[in-house]
């Protein structure tokens, strides 16, 4: 069956869980330090975000099989180097400095990586012309 012929299609990512051990932390550096917008809480321990076209969701293992790290997440940033400065000064750790990881034809794209409290990684995304 192609495409065309489906009544049903993905269309985007529509939320993304991430497994934290204390919600609460977990919150408070999603909202104040990386700045994402805050949604809503709700039973059972649950946080929800605003990220564009996308909900973040941060939730506690819900068996100790589901117990473990996230995928990474790419975080757009439109400027890199001012990104990577203030979660600096906001007391974030990298994984490693911005740099670039491909040079398209227009475009190169940089990276910085990080972790969040429970050790999940998450990275800094942006696009540059050239």
């Amino acid at each position: 069956m192609n495409a065309s012929t489906q009544t049903w299609a993905i269309e985007r990512v529509g939320q993304i869980a991430i497994n934290v051990h204390d919600v609460e932390r977990a919150t408070s550096f999603y909202r104040d330090v990386l700045g994402l917008k805050f949604l809503f809480a709700a039973p059972p321990g649950l946080a929800f975000f605003d990220c564009g076209a996308m909900r973040l969701m941060l939730t506690t293992p819900e068996s100790p099989e589901h117990d473990h790290r996230s995928s990474v997440i790419y975080y757009v940033v439109p400027n890199i180097a001012q990104a990577y400065s203030a979660l600096m000064e906001r007391g974030v750790v990298f994984e490693d400095k911005p740099h670039v990881v491909a040079r398209l034809e227009n475009v190169e794209i940089w990276m910085a990586f990080l972790k969040d409290p429970d050790g999940n990684l998450l990275a800094l995304m942006c696009e540059v012309s050239v």
